[in-house]
């Protein structure tokens, strides 16, 4: 994360906003990723038990160290996305950030394989609307499904390029993702991510074309799909029957798998 990808929040009312969003008490930890100047850290240590704060460059870490010395925040100078939060020593229950746009996937995913209560976190507007997206949008996709199996989403304000110095030249979106249990089954999360690649990386073809060539398998009927499943796109299907489409054709691949091997092996 260098200063480059770093924008300073410099509107008094989108960060009390922030700050309002996450329904801070004295008891909480907050977890920070991208300090910067830590603007958004004053707000937060006034309010919460304890604020762990992240900030990758050397010279914002250093400005954090002093502005903070013997306060409730602990600066940790590294990048969030090679060190373990679980490191820290002390664990937290909210995430609140201003995000470096250019790990915004990637930080995602990581945060969700820890637990919290609530994050309220800023991200670029597209990337926002992607994340929120329901069934039957064009923004729906695989980050939607991803991120949505894990957590609900919701877009909770735009913020406009002018409330930052340097200005990022695009929108950005405040989005609070609250985690929950998955409201849908899936046996191989990996497979299901490279079914969702698969699918929407052509979600203008209907889902017989994908579906054909990524399992490899020509006739479809033997998965137990309907004609009218089969000739919807998949931003047409919500989240839990792309999973069980996903689960069938797992099924087929190991079928497939399986018969090919034993003909190599001349049964």
């Amino acid at each position: 994360m260098a200063i480059s990808d770093q924008h300073i929040l410099i509107d008094d009312l989108v960060l009390h906003n922030i700050v309002e969003y996450a329904d801070l008490h004295h008891r909480d930890v907050v977890l920070e990723i991208g300090a910067g100047t830590g603007v958004l850290t004053e707000e937060l240590r006034k309010r919460v038990m304890a604020v762990i704060a992240i900030e990758s460059d050397a010279t914002f870490a250093e400005l954090l160290n002093q502005r903070f010395e013997n306060t409730n925040v602990e600066v940790i100078h590294d990048d969030a996305l090679k060190i373990e939060f679980a490191e820290f020593g002390s664990s937290f229950n909210k995430i609140v950030s201003n995000l470096p746009y250019s790990i915004s996937s990637e930080i995602t995913f990581k945060l969700l394989k820890y637990p919290f209560e609530m994050a309220v976190l800023m991200y670029q507007y597209e990337f926002a609307r992607r994340m929120a997206a329901s069934h039957g949008s064009k923004e729906y996709g695989k980050l939607s499904i991803c991120v949505q199996y894990r957590a609900r989403v919701e877009l909770l304000e735009i913020v406009p390029p002018e409330a930052f110095s340097p200005e990022p030249g695009v929108r950005s979106a405040i989005v609070r993702v609250t985690p929950r249990a998955p409201e849908y089954e899936v046996s191989d999360p990996g497979f299901f991510s490279r079914f969702l690649t698969a699918v929407f990386s052509h979600r203008r073809k209907k889902l017989k074309n994908s579906i054909a060539a990524f399992t490899g398998v020509k006739d479809l009927k033997n998965l137990g799909l309907s004609g009218e499943v089969l000739d919807k796109r998949p931003e047409e299907l919500p989240a839990a029957e792309l999973a069980m489409i996903s689960e069938k054709c797992m099924i087929a691949r190991q079928e497939r798998s399986t018969s090919a091997t034993a003909s190599r092996n001349g049964h």
